[in-house]
């Protein structure tokens, strides 16, 4: 991992980048409001910004101030990137939110390592035992728990079935070479093959970790931060299968533009019928609802294809979930509140109403979406999994990675760019 310190450069960059002032960043750790009522607030930072999940948790919030009168809770809503810039700079102060969302891995550990994440592990083993194993795997870090999840998923291909009908394509492709001979053939129907969100790095950097896994295995990807290289010849060839698909213009018009879930961004635009696939996560309907109209019973969904020859299996998958964690020294409110959400009542709430994949398994019967069931499935029989790279790796490297591969996509970088980027900053941040 390196030096868990941000450098002075990178926080005052990150700062810039985010428009945080330091003003803004001593906000966070609110605790006790101060006066004499003793009140006591709690900061809850999310990237809940679409319905209805905006506001399905903002009336949880109310549902836990109302059982616990004495706290209030202070809502953060921002979305993804924002939030991401946002959180780096207050990682670099020292000043996190007293809940804030996490995915875990290596931007989870840096938080750790400096001393800024409160330890979980007995404050929530009473109750946090009975979550889903693979749910919590993310947040625990040398054994102690760190996160609460509230959310398990995969990365897969979202698609509209009439779509695909329109253009001949019978089945859901299980191996690369079919999959770019779908593209081709709704290109030659007059479908747009695939919905991106060129503006947000994050929405390409699916396909070339996918990629990657495929070609050179998921084993490949461990070992390439664990020696800080990436340039092997199966990183390289995961570039050149995505410039492939890149040649092949299968993105709506504008995508290095298009945002994710605005009213002309990806998910509005499968949402919308315009676009016959987008490679996204569990959450993807909602969003596609939200953003745009639905497609409601023509929506499917498939696996990442396997790629002919590579080193990797369909069954290996790739995505993560979503999770809670606390500020070292956040108030006893703050793990009352990480129980309540982990709670079998609020759990099914979540799938009843935000299309969420429980954590906690007596909510399971809640689960009937078809779509989602398929997501389950997948994960249930995954024989691998790999967490988000820009989550999975350090902060600088995770952004490298999503910077590099928004790069390929847009044509200023080639397959041995990418590795050879990502492995000078793996190199700089040891």
């Amino acid at each position: 991992m390196g030096d868990p310190a941000l450098s002075r450069r990178g926080f005052l960059a990150a700062t810039a980048a985010a428009g945080l002032g330091m003003t803004a960043l001593s906000g966070c750790g609110s605790g006790s409001d101060g006066g004499s009522s003793g009140t006591t607030t709690i900061e809850w930072w999310n990237i809940s910004t679409t319905s209805p999940t905006k506001g399905v948790w903002a009336a949880l919030a109310k549902k836990f101030e109302a059982q616990n009168p004495k706290v209030k809770v202070k809502i953060v809503q921002l979305e993804n990137d924002a939030y991401k810039s946002k959180m780096t700079a207050l990682t670099a102060s020292g000043k996190l939110p007293d809940i804030f969302h996490t995915w875990g891995g290596g931007v989870l550990q840096q938080q750790v390592a400096a001393g800024l994440v409160k330890d979980l592990t007995d404050a929530t083993k009473p109750w946090a035992g009975g979550l889903l194993p693979v749910a919590k795997e993310p947040y625990l870090i040398d054994g102690k728990t760190y996160g609460i999840p509230f959310d398990i998923g995969m990365i897969g291909f979202w698609y509209n079935k009439a779509l695909f009908k329109q253009a001949g394509i019978s089945a859901p492709p299980t191996t690369w070479s079919a999959f770019l001979d779908a593209v081709k053939k709704l290109k030659a129907a007059g479908v747009t093959p695939l919905a991106l969100a060129g503006k947000e790095s994050w929405t390409g950097m699916y396909y070339w970790a996918y990629l990657a896994m495929r070609t050179a295995g998921i084993d490949a990807l461990k070992k390439a931060n664990d020696d800080k290289d990436f340039t092997g010849a199966g990183l390289v060839q995961a570039g050149q299968h995505l410039k492939d698909l890149v040649q092949l213009q299968p993105f709506q018009k504008g995508f290095l533009g298009a945002a994710y879930s605005s009213p002309t961004g990806q998910a509005a635009t499968v949402g919308n019928g315009k676009a016959a696939m987008e490679l996204m996560g569990q959450w993807a309907p909602v969003v596609e609802a939200d953003a745009g109209k639905g497609i409601g019973a023509n929506l499917g969904f498939f696996p990442f294809p396997a790629v002919e020859g590579g080193k990797g299996s369909i069954t290996e998958v790739f995505g993560g979930g979503g999770a809670h964690a606390l500020r070292a020294g956040a108030p006893q409110a703050a793990v009352d509140f990480l129980k309540f959400f982990a709670s079998e009542a609020t759990d099914t709430e979540l799938v009843k109403k935000t299309g969420v994949i429980p954590v906690v398994p007596a909510a399971e019967s809640a689960l009937t979406d078809p779509n989602l069931k398929l997501v389950q499935a997948q994960l249930k029989a995954a024989t691998g999994f790999q967490l988000y790279l820009d989550q999975a790796y350090a902060p600088a490297v995770g952004q490298q990675v999503n910077d590099s591969v928004a790069g390929l996509i847009a044509g200023s970088k080639s397959p041995e760019d990418v590795t050879q980027a990502i492995t000078k900053a793996a190199k700089e941040e040891q």
